[in-house]
């Protein structure tokens, strides 16, 4: 058993679990860091170094290799800390330490550790309590300390005298040599899509390949929306002999942060797809990985490693989890924005945490703040998006842009520059007007365009004013990203209550009827579907027409299948009704090149408001 839990803590925002391993690895919890913010990882190393009475050595800007260098050096520590940590378990007693026992209560009540732990507190020999308790300690596990990068966010670096440097420091190429070169033994996420430079450089590195005892130091972890791309890219990468040891599925909408919808394919047929063509797919990759180690003249697989399916987005009762790990035979789960309300284990501002324990459903929205063009979760309380309106206010629309992360519009400049920086606005502003485009276009226009907001800075000021360190740029607004399943939590837990909740031993959801996970997802489908037909501003072209018939044709089959796996659940009566209602408007809604208003229902919320 090398996880002892059902779940996992995905990467939320930059900041908000960037430390998360030292707050639950030691309880078994596997979590996920970005890694894309080497400032912020330069000073959360500063932060808990001074913390731990640990010397500190800057690394500073003039090494032209400090990004990757700082993420290695951040990373060792967690390391070296979370070590600590653990040694300190397995050296106390239950008597003395209750992190030792909170280790044991947090498990799942079907573990075998579990069942251990709770078979010693009837024994009442004394030795032989004591034997059991000390093989108890000895199988203590850690939970992992993975990181994840967004692929395509690999913006090139520049010299001070603004010369291009060499791709390999490039951001997401010098953020996997941070990781390669680490002590982590654990697993990289990455995300958001294929980047042929950063799998290709991920050859260079010996901890990706299988020793002699059919082990991997650093395994890959891809994340993916759909059983196609999971194909295409775990090809890719074990022709190259990198063997794709977890894919993790993430609903297209009903997820925090960045979201990536799929063209209509709900994850309920997703997930099944991977279900029945799992062991084709571990064949297929194992063959061509093996093919490629003998190749390079590296040690091939003995047999197929493993690979682990996981899913996340939307996930927020034990009834779905339990779904998910039976039906789907999935290895874990992801519980991603329930856990921003957990202080135990994120990184929220006490302010940010307090909106956002009290907030509202309609709080959570699916905006276009992201300068990747990508539709993005926010928050309407936040502190950014009051500021972001209030540049506008002043006309002073935009963010002064400082860490590039984002740039890569060349519309105005020969070097990118970011859709959200103030540059771009202004200079957008000034195009408009002098086209002579009318008033009211161009303020269409503009709205858009400001709707951007910087995301470098915003995600991560939380982590910041939550340990009282050094604003970056002195600037203190907060962005946050949960997804639109918060709704359904309300005030701030422990990690005890939030573990608890997960293995239902406990609930902790707000009072608000809660649809099934796979019918919000449908809902926001649906309302993602509907807007896009509306915003169309010219009549549909014959290519659009296909596409949105797709979609609605993807939508229609993931009903059927959702009404006959959900047939046999508690709350199928009311499941079926609630699917037969979108089933209803997705075959009311006209798709023609001739009608444009042609909708006559009302977009739904996505939280429940249809029934």
């Amino acid at each position: 058993m090398n996880h002892p839990h059902q779940f996992h803590i995905p990467v939320l925002g930059l900041c908000y679990t960037i430390d998360t391993p030292l707050m639950v690895a030691k309880f078994g919890i596997s979590s996920v860091l970005s890694i894309v913010e080497d400032e912020l990882i330069e000073d959360m190393r500063a932060y808990h170094s001074l913390q731990n009475g640990i010397d500190f050595t800057p690394i500073t800007k003039k090494d032209p290799d400090h990004r990757a260098k700082r993420i290695t050096a951040y990373l060792n520590l967690l390391q070296d800390l979370i070590d600590i940590q653990v040694a300190e378990l397995k050296t106390s007693s239950f008597d003395t330490c209750p992190d030792l026992r909170k280790y044991f209560d947090l498990l799942p009540d079907d573990s075998p550790q579990k069942k251990g732990y709770l078979n010693i507190q009837t024994t009442e020999d004394g030795e032989a309590k004591n034997q059991q308790e000390r093989q108890l300690v000895k199988s203590i596990i850690t939970g992992s300390i993975d990181v994840n990068i967004m692929a395509k966010l690999d913006n090139p670096a520049y010299t001070e005298k603004g010369e291009r440097m060499p791709d390999e420091f490039c951001d997401a190429v010098a953020a996997l040599r941070g990781f390669a070169n680490s002590k982590l033994s654990s697993s990289i996420v990455f995300s958001a899509g294929y980047n042929p430079r950063l799998f290709n450089y991920t050859e260079q590195f010996e901890d990706f390949y299988p020793n002699s005892n059919d082990d991997l130091k650093k395994k890959i972890i891809l994340k993916v929306s759909d059983y196609r791309s999971a194909l295409v890219q775990g090809k890719l990468l074990a022709k190259k002999g990198l063997w794709v040891s977890e894919f993790r599925i993430e609903s297209g909408l009903n997820c925090g942060g960045h979201a990536f919808p799929t063209e209509g394919i709900l994850m309920g047929p997703i997930l099944e797809e991977f279900k029945n063509n799992r062991h084709v797919l571990i064949q297929e990759l194992f063959g061509l990985c093996n093919e490629a180690l003998a190749a390079k003249g590296r040690i091939k697989f003995s047999k197929p490693p493993e690979q682990k399916i996981s899913a996340q987005g939307g996930v927020g009762t034990y009834e779905e989890q339990q779904l998910l790990l039976n039906h789907f035979h999935l290895d874990s789960v992801g519980w991603g924005s329930p856990f921003l309300l957990v202080p135990e284990a994120t990184n929220v501002d006490e302010v940010t945490l307090q909106q956002l324990a009290s907030a509202q459903p309609d709080d959570y929205f699916l905006s276009d703040a992201s300068p990747l063009g990508v539709p993005f979760h926010n928050f309407r309380k936040s502190s950014a998006e009051n500021q972001r309106k209030e540049r506008i206010a002043n006309e002073r629309a935009g963010s002064p842009c400082y860490k590039k992360y984002l740039a890569s519009d060349t519309e105005f400049t020969e070097l990118p520059i970011c859709t959200a920086s103030r540059q771009y606005q202004q200079l957008k502003e000034k195009q408009l007007s002098s086209k002579g485009t009318n008033e009211e276009e161009i303020s269409i226009q503009l709205e858009k365009i400001r709707e951007k907001d910087c995301l470098c800075e915003g995600l991560t000021s939380s982590a910041r004013l939550k340990n009282k360190m050094q604003l970056s740029h002195k600037l203190s607004a907060v962005t946050i990203c949960p997804g639109p399943n918060l709704k359904w939590f309300s005030g701030t837990f422990t990690l005890r209550e939030m573990v608890d909740h997960i293995y239902g031993r406990t609930n902790i959801a707000n009072a608000l009827y809660r649809p099934h996970m796979f019918i919000n997802e449908l809902a926001l489908y649906v309302d993602y579907l509907k807007k896009q037909i509306i915003e169309t501003t010219s009549p549909l072209t014959l290519k659009q027409i296909k596409y949105y018939q797709k979609f609605s044709a993807n939508l229609l089959t993931g009903i059927a299948f959702y009404k006959q796996l959900l047939s046999s659940t508690s709350s199928a009566i009311k499941i079926v009704e609630e699917l037969s209602v979108f089933e209803r408007e997705l075959l009311g809604i006209s798709i023609n090149s001739n009608e444009k208003n042609h909708q006559s229902t009302t977009v739904c919320s996505g939280g429940g408001s249809y029934t």
